[in-house]
């Protein structure tokens, strides 16, 4: 153990997660790479949990950050903010969401519990509608609708949570089910839960579950979803914190792949939007957004520095198409993952879209989840030169794979290498 590691272990809480049995202290990156203190370069495929989005030390980040810290570092929102405003007009037009108006807070936990303030006040209920396997972050309004055990620590909650069928296509009831019935059966099951019940604030879902595995319902569920909850006057709130900004590939916003029926009422967001500084926000219709009779503010939601990082880097993500790069090298590196996973007993499924890949691990012959063999592929992936993630809502057996939306082919074909001698070499 180093010392570091034990002067962490003195001052943080017991459940604060590290990575790895010898956990790493990275001291810098460039580009998709970052070094641990030790100099060990490391092919990075989680960016800091899906935050990292463009690159490692981006030029024109540092540049904004470093130009806007020399001018002004802090306001608060009681006065005029022009890169606020100009970040917020970008993403109001981006959202698809028509007289759209944002509000910045510093994480996606906080975005979501703004939203949930939103959607409880507009309707004037604390029914809530989640999706079972899902996450949506650390606050006590967050935990209280998170459809996962492993990151909920409590039940009480403010809210009563309902759960939902239809975030897992690959387990659960409906699970030998064609796509077409499978949309049927989970709409079924809203209607009937609906008709036990008063009528609920929200329904609140990623379209791409992140910390349950990089889980998928198919194209069009939340689509068909949305004619149920209109009837009821129900809003629909997308968790984009994860899944927004092209890293799905074939879509700018998750939500856009079950676009039938319009967009949602309210979209949440964070992470890569800020390529590592604290930036999250909710995005909502005007009347939505201002239904609240109480005045509020936010003290760092909307920082002059980070909203100049966030400026820059969506600038930079836009100019580069890095979502048309997720979408072609991250098709290429399903493709060789697909073929790894074909190799071993060990490998239920290898899934996903553009760069947001999921490798889910269970004993082999069986269907059980198998945590300790995801634990021990991260550590020999360590060991090559890769860092990846894990999740699962079946007792964290999914490798989770997100690099920077840079991505080359080249590193893409290194990382599948890596990978496919980690598994051999650990399961």
């Amino acid at each position: 153990m180093t010392g570091l590691h034990e002067r962490h272990l003195a001052v943080s809480p017991a459940w604060l997660a590290l990575y790895y049995r010898r956990p790493l202290e990275l001291t810098h990156g460039e580009g998709r790479h970052v070094w641990d203190a030790d100099g060990n370069r490391y092919l990075d495929f989680f960016g800091g949990i899906l935050t990292t989005m463009t690159a490692h030390a981006l030029p024109e980040v540092t540049k904004a950050v470093t130009e806007q810290a020399g001018r002004l570092i802090h306001s608060s929102t009681l006065y005029l903010n022009r890169p606020m405003v100009e970040l917020a007009e970008r993403i109001a037009t981006l959202s698809g969401i028509p007289d759209a108006r944002v509000f910045f807070t510093t994480s996606g936990t906080e975005a979501n519990d703004a939203a949930l303030l939103l959607a409880t006040a507009y309707r004037g209920s604390n029914q809530i509608l989640a999706m079972r396997n899902s996450y949506h972050g650390r606050s006590f309004s967050a935990v209280s609708i998170t459809g996962n055990r492993g990151w909920s620590p409590t039940t009480l909650s403010p809210l009563q949570t309902l759960y939902v069928h239809g975030g897992v296509r690959t387990r659960g009831p409906y699970a030998e089910l064609s796509d077409e019935r499978f949309i049927k059966a989970c709409v079924s099951d809203l209607e009937d839960l609906l008709g036990h019940t008063r009528d609920p604030a929200a329904l609140i879902a990623e379209p791409v579950q992140g910390v349950g595995g990089f889980t998928a319902p198919p194209d069009g569920l939340y689509a068909a979803f949305r004619e149920v909850l209109d009837r009821h006057g129900i809003l629909w709130i997308s968790d984009e914190v994860q899944t927004g900004w092209g890293r799905t590939g074939d879509h700018f916003w998750g939500w856009q792949a079950h676009a039938e029926n319009g967009p949602p009422d309210i979209i949440t967001f964070a992470k890569g939007i800020g390529n590592g500084m604290s930036i999250g926000g909710v995005v909502a219709r005007a009347d939505v957004m201002n239904c609240l009779d109480a005045n509020s503010i936010s003290t760092f939601g909307g920082s002059p520095v980070t909203m100049a990082a966030g400026l820059a880097n969506l600038s930079y993500l836009l100019e580069h198409d890095l979502q048309g790069n997720a979408r072609r090298v991250g098709g290429l590196l399903i493709e060789r993952l697909r073929a790894v996973g074909a190799a071993s007993d060990a490998v239920k499924e290898v899934r996903g879209r553009g760069l947001m890949i999921g490798i889910e691990l269970v004993k082999p012959g069986t269907d059980e989840a198998d945590p300790e063999a995801a634990a021990a592929v991260l550590e020999a992936a360590r060991a090559g030169g890769l860092l990846i993630g894990k999740g699962g809502g079946h007792n964290t057996s999914v490798l989770r794979i997100a690099p920077p939306l840079s991505l080359t082919v080249a590193e893409a074909e290194e990382g599948a290498a890596i990978l496919a001698e980690a598994l051999r070499a650990a399961v």
